[in-house]
């Protein structure tokens, strides 16, 4: 009876023990939380206060005393556009510090990082076995080839982004009707909801649209569309316009050309004179015959002038044998 009391008392010990040993290590894995260590960028970016809000961050924030030194060297002697970011930062750890149900820590690792804030992430995240938080393009490459995991905010905005942007066009099924009398509705894959303007009469055909704008809510996102063929409108003729009639504008005939003559026709022609003059010869030249009559006006009024003269004289000597 003692050995089997003591057997049993064995054995129930042993099962004692065993329970309290998976019920430890079980609390162990529920209290062990990965840290999460910031970067710089992260805090001067300021984006991670909307998602410590939301409640997604799941760990413990970790700011390395080395970044805030980082920080604090920034504001003191950058330039003025640096200055204002690095005290944007510092304020942005103030603000997740007030954010409820967040737990933020200050990791006392020293003042300043003499082989680089960026190589001091690294070996802290390798040494505890937690995460890096960045939105720096390099320290996200480094970080996964040393098989270390990051938290990229711009990563979480990319996949967080509409699948289409106002400008972009589909081919989209439309359903039902929309809240007022001239819209349709449809869906993409995802369940966000389409409001077509002007397609009530294409309800039930795959048509395509052309998406405008898009509207985020607390219930969802929702987008307008519009489509991209629309049935035109006849054209309307317009009536002739009367144009008033103008006077047609004169043809101009081309003068006939003046028949040749033979050059060098002789012509006979006879001037009579008082006194018997030569019959003269003028040649079919134009100008010649200007000439030829012009002297003959010539001789002609001297001949009239010396008679006229002769007659006076020969009265003026009657008088004299008169008298």
């Amino acid at each position: 009876m003692e050995t089997t009391i003591i057997g049993l008392l064995v054995l129930i010990m042993a099962e004692v023990t065993y329970l309290v040993a998976v019920n430890t290590k079980k609390l162990s894995h529920k209290k062990e939380v990965r840290p999460i260590f910031v970067d710089t960028s992260v805090l001067i970016d300021g984006r991670i206060i909307a998602v410590a809000k939301s409640g997604f961050i799941a760990g413990k924030l970790s700011i390395p005393r080395s970044v805030i030194g980082e920080l604090q060297f920034l504001a003191d002697h950058a330039d003025t556009e640096k200055r204002s970011r690095a005290r944007h930062g510092l304020d942005v750890i103030s603000e997740l510090q007030a954010v409820p149900n967040l737990s933020v820590d200050i990791f006392q690792d020293g003042s300043r990082a003499d082989e680089g804030v960026d190589e001091r992430l690294l070996n802290l995240a390798k040494k505890y076995k937690g995460a890096i938080c960045t939105i720096d393009y390099n320290l996200n490459k480094v970080a996964k080839v040393q098989d270390i995991a990051v938290l990229n905010v711009n990563d979480l905005a990319m996949s967080l982004r509409m699948a289409y942007l106002p400008g972009e066009k589909m081919l989209l099924e439309l359903t039902q009707k929309g809240q007022d009398q001239h819209q349709a509705i449809g869906h993409l894959t995802d369940g966000t909801m389409v409001v077509v303007e002007r397609a009530s009469s294409m309800i039930g055909k795959t048509v395509e649209i052309e998406f405008i704008r898009s509207l985020q809510t607390a219930a969802g996102k929702m987008m307008f569309a519009k489509l991209t063929q629309v049935s035109e409108k006849p054209p309307v003729r317009k009536a002739p316009v009367a144009v008033p009639n103008r006077p047609a504008k004169p043809v101009v005939k081309p003068m006939p050309k003046p028949a040749e003559k033979p050059a060098h026709q002789p012509v006979n022609k006879v001037v009579s004179a008082p006194e018997p003059v030569a019959a003269t010869v003028f040649h079919s030249d134009q100008s010649e015959q200007q000439r030829v009559s012009k002297r003959q006006n010539k001789r002609r009024k001297q001949y009239r002038k010396s008679s006229r003269g002769d007659h006076n004289e020969q009265s003026f000597i009657d008088l004299v044998n008169k008298q």
